[in-house]
């Protein structure tokens, strides 16, 4: 089983030639090196991409994940796929460039994908951390939270769970929110999606998952009350009063988790969700 897709430019590069052979080759910083994958950044034709090669994770590793009750990592299909389906919805993500997946044993399964390099981007965990001492303009702000719970809204809609859904996640390229007013005009990038899930509806435990996730990481950044109503009605698609009725104990859950997160990564009691007005 083969499968290959080559965007014009490394379809002409490599024409003739072993795709995968030439994905080995490939120079550039490597980013992370364990478990069967390799990431690195590097340039074709003076243009900077990234490449996730996958060379078969052993059957150890499957068996582990699979004891545990996850999903083990086997290839680059799930991120190809998942990117295609988040651009079909207009969620701005990676965009590919080159994908390959051969072999039939998951446990051996070479693959890779290359995808553009986000260039200009600054992942919300580094543009969020100054807010606690430096709080945004209130507008901003409120851009930003509508793009993000957006963007949770419409991957849960078209059946993708992320699984590891951080603000370190979300690229954004900053002018876009400093110029732009609606969801389209602002551009952030959801990236990292080799976990994701792709189903025809995101079961509900996954979808508390990747909101806790998103909550967790952003319990340090100085969000208000008002922030967070703001936030589950934009994810809900109701007015918060409905919400807080309606889907009780998924907030619940939500909030549970976040917390226990938490005191896990930083070994304090988590704080008082967020700050009052």
């Amino acid at each position: 089983m083969t499968d290959l897709f080559l965007r014009e430019e490394f379809r002409v590069a490599w024409q003739g030639q072993d795709p995968f052979g030439q994905v080995r080759a490939l120079d550039g910083d490597v980013f992370r090196s364990k478990e069967g994958r390799r990431t690195l950044r590097f340039f074709h034709a003076g243009r900077p991409y990234f490449l996730k090669y996958h060379q078969g994770v052993g059957w150890g590793e499957v068996i582990k994940n699979l004891l545990q009750g996850r999903a083990p990592v086997v290839s680059a299909c799930n991120e190809y796929l998942a990117s295609l389906a988040l651009a079909e919805a207009g969620v701005d993500t990676l965009t590919p460039a080159a994908y390959g997946r051969r072999g039939h044993n998951p446990a051996a399964m070479e693959s890779f994908l290359i995808t553009d390099d986000l260039v200009g981007t600054v992942s919300l965990e580094d543009y969020c951390r100054g807010w606690p001492d430096q709080p945004p303009p209130g507008a901003q702000k409120r851009r930003l939270l509508n793009k993000v719970m957006w963007m949770a809204a419409t991957m849960h809609g078209c059946g993708i769970n992320h699984r590891d859904f951080y603000l370190c996640h979300f690229l954004l390229v900053p002018d876009t929110l400093e110029q732009g007013n609606s969801v389209t005009q602002i551009r952030c990038h959801l990236i990292d999606l080799h976990r994701a899930g792709l189903r025809r509806t995101v079961p509900l435990r996954w979808r508390i998952k990747d909101v806790a996730g998103l909550f967790y990481s952003a319990m340090d950044i100085g969000l208000t009350r008002r922030d967070l109503l703001r936030a589950m009605a934009i994810y809900s698609g109701v007015a918060w009063r409905e919400t807080m009725i309606n889907d009780h104990q998924f907030w619940s859950a939500v909030k549970v988790r976040a917390e226990k997160l938490y005191r896990k990564d930083m070994g304090r009691e988590a704080p008082k969700w967020f700050v009052k007005e």
